[in-house]
């Protein structure tokens, strides 16, 4: 049975932000569209199966890769609580300029 999803305004605001990068990159809002819906399809398969995530060094905050996208949720109170999505491609980009500086 699927447990209840509650988001974070965290997490709201990441998949918000992450969806607008691609309607303005692509003009078009059609590939937001689809990546919203893997956004909610992988959340609902989390809800059914809470433990597929690998454990973080955080303490009940398991991570799901989503292609180029990280999905952070734990269970309290026995309901699935989205913490954050992390976009991969942004934390490349900002690795690369860090090693520029050294």
């Amino acid at each position: 049975m699927a447990k209840e999803i509650v988001w974070s305004e965290l997490a709201i605001n990441s998949r918000k932000n992450i969806l607008k990068y691609w309607v303005l990159k692509n003009h078009s809002a059609a590939y937001s569209i689809k990546l919203d819906e893997l956004f909610r399809e992988a959340v609902m398969l989390i809800s059914k199966y809470p433990a597929m995530g690998k454990p973080t060094d955080i303490h009940n905050v398991r991570a799901q890769k989503l292609h180029d996208y990280v999905i952070f949720y734990g269970e309290v109170d026995n309901k699935i609580h989205i913490f954050y999505i992390w976009d991969n491609s942004k934390k490349a980009s900002v690795v690369s300029r860090l090693r520029g500086r050294r």
